[in-house]
């Protein structure tokens, strides 16, 4: 009698050919995943409320001590939504710890290993966290808006005062264009303080030393920078000198491409 010979049994695994969505669902996955997202988000979100609330209270306690100049170049929407300052580091600093925390733990070897084409991996995470930032920063601002003018009591003004709608659009759209940035600057430098210390440079420390050129020199460059060009977006009522609204957005956007394009390049052309 002849034994029977039985063949091993095996699984079949059903492998789904790599796209964006399914690059841009992992991302999400590992997005919320990460405690900081929450804490350093919710930073975001409290830096823009609160500081309103604290700069409309002491504006309006303040405000029979103000004298005429200061009174002069009051603008209660700007009030409101001073928070973008604070709020712009803490989506910086998320951006760049998004991709260099990767890059430290090596997880990124996995995630390109995954995507060998790479820059869908770019693509996803710049278009999920500037998703993310805009949806959370347009409802900051709105509250911000909303707290801030409550506070200023008779010296505020309300949603339908000239540029009210721009400014709280307008600082939601410059957050997330930073928050695409901060992603362009971890992949480009892989570093978490190399990213940020670079990132904020190029933002708060760059026009601070633009201060020192010649005065025409000044009129030709610093409106061109990024944090001046943006606040053209969020501010109502922004310096004689600088840009309009529209070529603010414009200037800004063509910083962002520069960066996204600069880190596309690194990512295909370096090791992981």
């Amino acid at each position: 009698m002849s034994a029977s010979v039985q063949q091993p049994a095996t699984d079949h695994v059903q492998v789904a050919p790599v796209s964006q969505a399914r690059v841009v669902r992992s991302e999400w996955i590992k997005m919320r995943s990460l405690r900081s997202t929450t804490l350093t988000l919710l930073a975001a979100v409290i830096a823009m409320i609160a500081l309103a609330w604290l700069v409309g209270w002491a504006t309006n306690a303040h405000w029979n001590h103000m004298d005429p100049g200061e009174r002069a170049t009051f603008n209660p929407i700007d009030r409101s939504l001073a928070g973008v300052n604070l709020a712009q580091l803490a989506i910086g600093v998320l951006g760049v710890l998004l991709i260099s925390g990767e890059y430290a733990t090596g997880m990124i070897r996995a995630t390109l290993s995954a995507v060998p084409r790479r820059l869908p991996v770019l693509w996803a995470k710049a278009g999920l966290y500037a998703a993310v930032t805009f949806v959370l920063m347009l409802v900051s601002s709105f509250i911000a808006f909303v707290v801030g003018q409550h506070f200023l009591a008779s010296h505020g003004t309300t949603l339908g005062a000239p540029h009210s709608w721009r400014a709280i659009v307008g600082t939601a759209a410059y957050l997330t264009l930073i928050a695409v940035m901060a992603v362009a600057f971890g992949f480009a430098i892989r570093s978490t303080a190399g990213g940020i210390a670079a990132l904020f440079g190029l933002l708060l420390v760059l026009p601070g030393v633009g201060q020192l050129l010649p005065s025409d020199w000044q009129t030709h460059t610093l409106p061109y920078l990024p944090n001046n060009a943006g606040s053209a977006l969020h501010s109502a009522r922004p310096d004689p000198n600088a840009l309009s609204p529209g070529m603010g957005l414009l200037v800004l956007v063509i910083w962002v491409v520069l960066a996204l394009a600069g880190a596309a390049f690194l990512l295909k052309r370096r090791d992981a």
